[in-house]
């Protein structure tokens, strides 16, 4: 029988609830939060226009590879840490204390900056449908706040009925973009189907890193399995299993999806044709019913993603509030499971930012999804680093727990490969946010992850020398309430003892 760990009636808790999310619910969260229609219709088309280069397809076999060597290490973390804090735990495992909480707090904000980026591109898109179908006219952010409300009811909610929501989302999403790729692929420009486009040599030429940035963009969201790992039935295996099919799956509808792009508006016309019609040149590889089908997903697409994020943002402050490094208020949770004020915190930001933007009429889909989910990506880029010289180092104090390919092998590998894959998107940031040469916000943006890494490192340290008993449980999880519970009593024990000696 499965343990449960729900809290009774009116009660709180310091656990998610145990035992509910199998492989498809953790799968289809994560695939949710890569956002696969808006990945093939939104980044791949921006990549072939932004870099003008026609190996995209390339590019995102070797960044699935590599994605794939980092999972080892990754998964094989999981298979001992489980946390909804992923990075935050492995990361203060394996690179100690100081270091966790300066990688958790960016990972708060890269995961809100994709949360709410995702308003800025979800209002608009929904205006313009309507006011296609309908003639009607309502403003980009009554949309975008309708949809927060949805996000915001959803996240307060039993999280296996969220996952039920995003698995039928999910999979007519996959379903239409495997329809509009055979379509395409059907109808070659010129009749000639051509295979240079998967050339990874290609890469060598100049703009490699803007383009290795951008595949790298489309895959972020995969990582989100272990953050379920507390939730998951038998948890050694959904993770794992979870993950590497994701990665799989999205790799091959990518590869597959920007390839047929190529040959079905011709290898030498493709980067022009995306420069022009952007998302659209997707959907008009279908038919008509595909194409509206497409664009009907596009916007479910944008709003699973949203939910998506949203959980993992909470399920970060969770953690963090679990352990008393944030408001402990974050880290308990309510009869059904979920941690209602981290809930509620990530709405606020989310609300706050759709106002913002409304009453100071910046462009939602430059300045808020484009800036916000471009600098959410490279957070998690820099994430992924961290975490594999994080495995490196825990399994070189611990070898005995894996074998030496998940220990040192592939996460070795992928420490190299991330660090130049960081390198070269700090170096091209400009020139992902669409500027040709470097600008105050291609400096401004990647450069706040560094402010939150020096807060994170300066609050441990704090911790350390004010609340050593705080400092001591970074990075537990759900050992933490217990190890408060047994400092307080040992606490309480020596004031006794102090007491009678008086």
């Amino acid at each position: 029988m499965a343990r449960s760990t729900l809290a009774q009636p009116g009660s709180v808790s310091a656990a998610l609830a145990r035992d509910r999310l199998g492989v498809p619910s953790v799968l289809y969260f994560v695939l949710a939060g890569v956002a696969p229609l808006t990945v093939t219709a939104g980044v791949v088309t921006t990549a072939y226009a932004v870099t003008g280069l026609t190996s995209v397809p390339a590019a995102f076999i070797v960044v699935g590879v590599v994605l794939s060597l980092f999972s080892v290490g990754y998964v094989a973390m999981a298979r001992h840490i489980s946390n909804a804090g992923a990075f935050y735990a492995f990361i203060s495992r394996g690179l100690g204390r100081e270091a966790g909480v300066a990688g958790a707090l960016i990972a708060l904000l890269a995961y809100n900056m994709l949360q709410v980026g995702l308003y800025g591109i979800l209002g608009p898109t929904v205006e313009a449908y309507v006011q296609q179908k309908t003639g009607t006219d309502i403003k980009w952010w009554i949309w975008a706040l309708a949809a927060w409300a949805l996000v915001t009811a959803l996240g307060l909610i039993r999280v296996d009925l969220s996952g039920r929501v995003l698995g039928v989302l999910l999979t007519l999403e996959v379903l239409v973009i495997i329809a509009l790729t055979i379509d395409g692929g059907l109808h070659p420009a010129g009749g000639k189907v051509t295979f240079t486009t998967l050339n990874p040599g290609d890469l060598t030429k100049g703009g490699i890193g803007a383009v290795l940035a951008i595949a790298v963009l489309g895959y972020v969201g995969f990582e989100q399995s272990p953050v379920y790992a507390e939730e998951a039935r038998d948890s050694r295996r959904t993770i794992p299993a979870a993950t590497y099919f994701a990665l799989a799956l999205i790799g091959v509808v990518y590869a597959a999806a920007s390839w047929v792009m190529s040959i079905h508006y011709g290898v030498g016309n493709v980067a022009k044709t995306a420069a022009s019609e952007g998302p659209g040149m997707l959907f008009a590889m279908g038919s008509d019913f595909l194409n509206n089908a497409g664009q009907v997903l596009f916007m479910t697409s944008l709003f699973a993603a949203a939910l998506a994020f949203h959980n993992a943002c909470w399920r970060y402050a969770f953690s963090l509030g679990r352990e008393q490094v944030l408001p402990g208020s974050f880290g308990r949770t309510g009869v059904n499971g979920v941690p209602r004020s981290a809930s509620a915190l990530q709405s606020a930001v989310g609300l706050a930012v759709i106002l913002a933007y409304a009453a100071g009429g910046w462009n939602p889909q430059t300045d808020l999804f484009f800036w916000l989910g471009t600098t959410g990506g490279f957070g998690i880029l820099i994430l992924l680093a961290l975490t594999s010289i994080a495995v490196v180092r825990h399994f070189a104090l611990h070898p005995g727990e894996e074998n030496l390919w998940r220990r040192a092998i592939a996460p070795g590998i992928s420490v190299l490969i991330l660090l130049v894959m960081v390198y070269l998107c700090a170096n091209n940031y400009s020139l992902l946010l669409g500027y040709t040469s470097p600008s105050t916000p291609g400096k401004v943006l990647p450069s706040l992850f560094a402010v939150a890494a020096v807060i994170g490192v300066g609050w441990a340290l704090y911790l350390r020398s004010k609340r050593p008993d705080v400092y001591e449980v970074i990075g537990l999880g759900p050992e933490a309430p217990t190890a408060h519970s047994v400092a307080s009593g040992t606490k309480a024990s020596a004031g006794s003892l102090a007491g009678e000696g008086a």
